[in-house]
């Protein structure tokens, strides 16, 4: 998979106004109602990660998740990313977070 430039991040970034660049990482924190929700939407995030071989890094507190997105084999963002990133939000969205 190859690497977005800059210009092309901050193009992406602008699909996915939730997420926030750092370095060569995408971030969103996603408050869910509660814990039990929280843990659906893990669940559901795990789901399709698994589906696309894509695979986010996801620190729960409570009802927060923080999760991060690079493509490590490609060393940096790719559009792999903010695929999965649009597929996270939605998921967020469908359990009112």
């Amino acid at each position: 998979m190859k690497l977005l430039d800059d210009d092309a991040v901050s193009e992406r970034l602008a699909g996915v106004p939730e997420w926030r660049r750092e370095g060569n990482e995408i971030r969103r924190t996603v408050a869910a109602p509660d814990f039990p929700t929280a843990i659906r939407i893990v669940d559901a995030i795990a789901v399709r990660a698994e589906e696309i071989n894509h695979h986010p890094d996801i620190d729960i507190r409570w009802r927060r998740l923080h999760l991060a997105l690079t493509t490590h084999d490609a060393g940096g963002l790719t559009g792999r990313d903010f695929e999965l990133a649009a597929d996270i939000d939605r998921i967020a969205a469908e359990h009112g977070a």
